[in-house]
């Protein structure tokens, strides 16, 4: 397959999570990793500074590559985890870096009557016939780190402060993280569903899990135990709604730190004059520099003059509809609270949890603030305040020209 070819089949790729896969001869495995976007994460490796952003390894495994392949996710999460199984599986060539590095975590469930989980580091792994089940490894700890919180509000586990026998429960137990192993509120039986349950979602088996899932709910329900079926429900109804934006945040952070992913903010704006010729416009600002050909231009249709959330939301719900745009990484609105409060609804109905951040300005149109998660905005303060700049300039040119000629364009 020729460089051409290698380029046109990742533009292909969906923009959804998955684990994507570098094959050489005879479908031979060489690289295998996990991303937010597919067809951001494949199209980065065949961007001219490969070398310089990931090294020669990568760029002598690409130029080795006959074909890619990969696997659909539901979830950031399930990508991170279906990662680290399918490396540990495969053991592929270019990943020696994670197979080697003794400093990588890993996820261990111990082997005993109520199964502590916790995050170990390669080089402290001991015999692995000493545990039920060890998962990774997890090159980035932040990563892992949000990955756990995720999984324990799906299934309560033990960890190393939980000891059984305890007069009064653990911290973790009164938060609901803990099903009460320290205070005798769960039985052997319960809690070993509960860690069957853990180990197939740690190896990528969700539609099984969910099979299993409804199955005990349904015989639980049949019996009566309503509470059982209550909590049954309530993790398969988590698996089916994960909610991991703290994944996202964190591949968001890494991205200007050593690794090939792109920074995408796009940054929306509405102009009209009392009411009339209202218009609004998409920026793009890409690794600091603004990208003039994906800046696109919107004519409001149903949003009344003046309303300028519903604008937003308009515009913002139209141009979620062009499947061939890649996603941005940051959104930047220009408002406070009402436009911020809008650009989520609709990113909430396309369930995308893509950060939002608001620019708030003074009486002379002047920035005085960023309002937003502070840990992204942190450091990405000139390049969101770039994409609203050019963003306010794009609409009032926009919003002259179509009340000066009549003119509309998408």
């Amino acid at each position: 397959m020729t460089l051409e070819q290698f380029k046109k089949k990742a533009k292909k790729l969906p923009d959804e999570p998955g684990v994507y896969f570098f094959l050489g001869f005879n479908k031979k495995v060489l690289y295998i990793g996990k991303a937010t976007s597919l067809r951001d994460r494949v199209r980065s490796y065949f961007a001219g500074d490969l070398i310089d952003t990931r090294g020669p390894l990568l760029v002598d495994m690409v130029a080795k590559a006959k074909t890619i392949d990969f696997r659909k996710t539901d979830s950031v999460l399930e990508a991170l985890l279906l990662e680290a199984s399918l490396v540990r599986t495969y053991k592929p060539k270019y990943n020696t870096e994670l197979k080697d590095d003794k400093s990588f975590n890993y996820v261990v469930i111990t082997k005993e009557d109520f199964p502590q989980v916790l995050i170990i580091r390669g080089k402290n792994l001991k015999d692995p016939g000493t545990a039920k089940g060890i998962f990774g490894p997890f090159p980035r700890g932040g990563q892992l780190q949000e990955a756990m919180k995720l999984i324990r509000k799906i299934f309560p586990y033990r960890d190393a402060k939980c000891n059984p026998g305890r007069k009064r429960p653990c911290f973790n137990y009164q938060l609901g993280l803990c099903p009460g192993v320290c205070v005798g509120a769960v039985t052997k039986q319960e809690y070993g569903r509960t860690v069957r349950h853990m180990i197939l979602f740690f190896q990528g088996k969700k539609k099984q899990l969910l099979i299993a899932l409804n199955k005990e709910m349904r015989a639980a329900a049949k019996e009566e135990e309503f509470e059982e079926a209550k909590e049954l429900h309530r993790q398969m109804y988590a698996l089916q709604h994960i909610q991991d934006i703290s994944l996202i945040k964190e591949e968001y952070r890494s991205a200007t730190v050593g690794t090939h992913r792109s920074t995408r903010i796009e940054a929306y704006d509405i102009a009209h004059l009392r009411g009339s010729a209202n218009v609004g416009v998409m920026t793009v600002v890409e690794d600091g520099t603004a990208n003039k050909n994906q800046y696109r231009k919107f004519r409001i249709r149903s949003a009344k003059g003046g309303d300028d959330a519903g604008a937003l939301r308009e515009i913002l719900s139209r141009r979620l509809g062009h499947d061939d745009w890649p996603l941005p990484r940051l959104i930047a609105v220009d408002g406070a609270a009402a436009q911020i409060n809008a650009a989520q609804k609709v990113l909430a109905e396309y369930s995308m949890s893509i950060p939002v951040v608001g620019v708030v300005k003074d009486e002379k149109h002047r920035p005085r603030n960023i309002l937003g998660d502070r840990e992204l905005i942190k450091g990405r303060e000139r390049d969101i305040l770039l994409a609203n700049a050019e963003a306010h300039r794009f609409a009032i040119g926009y919003h002259r020209k179509t009340s000066r000629k009549g003119l509309t364009q998408e």
